[in-house]
């Protein structure tokens, strides 16, 4: 079923700056699905048309066929959940319970429903225990997954986050990533994430679309759009790292690989095919 659209959708500033220009766009039930782009692409602008922060200066958006206008925002934003980049801008409660029941406050959930809702929710994101604790002294990763829990206790359909993994150390960027892959598998959640890490981008999306000047350049599968290296280096990104070595690799005559892998278990499987020695089994000093 077909949750977001986006046709012929264009959006200027006050004052005449253009963020986005003729972006078409569609976002089904299920998917995983990433907005790839360099800072200043417009990604966060479009984001922001989802749920009616913004609304289009031209062209339609629609959620399961409404149109992002005022009459419709209260039922469209029960079906999408902004996650935004800075989790400070997100928080301002005085409590990490106080915090994930206020969207449900407004909701006019009450009573052992909404006591229920907020304890499911801490534990998806692995903060069980915390409803006391100011959120405002924890780490950031913990403040994220503050702010992912308040947006999931009200059960939206659609998760669209904002640079998910800005600012976090490499094991919390992977903590979360395992997370978000458990929310769409367990829960069905549909996510949309914008990122200029490109890393990110093969671990968690099934398909890309590839903004830069707020229009589209490039959509499709994810092997299919990093195939197009010549387009993600135009717009000043890069290929994955485990990719950019594979492309050295084949250069010097090292593999010989059409499909360069995206991620380390890819490229595991690659060289397994074209090493003449079996690897070690996963757990015995190998690499997973």
């Amino acid at each position: 079923m077909e949750l977001i659209k986006a046709t012929g959708v264009s959006y200027v500033y006050d004052g005449g700056q253009p963020a986005l220009k003729d972006i078409d766009l569609s976002i089904s039930s299920g998917e995983m699905v990433a907005v790839l782009g360099p800072n200043g692409a417009g990604k966060s602008t479009l984001f922001q048309l989802f749920n009616g922060l913004l609304e289009a200066t031209s062209g339609l958006v629609t959620v399961k066929g409404l149109p992002v206008r005022k009459e419709n925002f209260r039922e469209i934003r029960t079906i999408i959940g902004m996650v935004f980049q800075d989790p400070d801008d997100q928080l301002f409660n005085s409590t990490v319970r106080q915090e994930v029941s206020y969207g449900l406050k407004n909701m006019r959930v009450q009573g052992q429903a909404m006591e229920a809702a907020v304890a499911w929710a801490l534990d998806v994101v692995g903060l069980r225990g915390y409803g006391e604790k100011s959120p405002h002294r924890l780490s950031g990763g913990e403040k994220k997954r503050v702010a992912l829990a308040s947006i999931l206790a009200m059960r939206p359909e659609v998760l669209v986050l904002d640079e998910p993994t800005a600012s976090l150390d490499p094991m919390g960027a992977s903590r979360l990533i395992t997370l978000f892959k458990s929310i769409n598998r367990d829960l069905g959640m549909t996510l949309i994430f914008a990122t200029h890490d490109v890393d990110i981008v093969p671990l968690l999306a099934e398909r890309v679309y590839l903004l830069n000047g707020g229009k589209i350049v490039s959509s499709g599968g994810v092997a299919e759009v990093f195939a197009d290296k010549q387009a993600i280096r135009q717009i000043s990104l890069r290929l994955p790292r485990v990719a950019h070595l594979a492309e050295l690799l084949a250069r010097d005559g090292v593999i010989a690989a059409d499909d360069l892998p995206l991620t380390i278990g890819q490229a595991r499987r690659l060289l397994q095919k074209l090493s003449p020695f079996p690897c070690r089994p996963q757990g015995q000093n190998g690499a997973a």
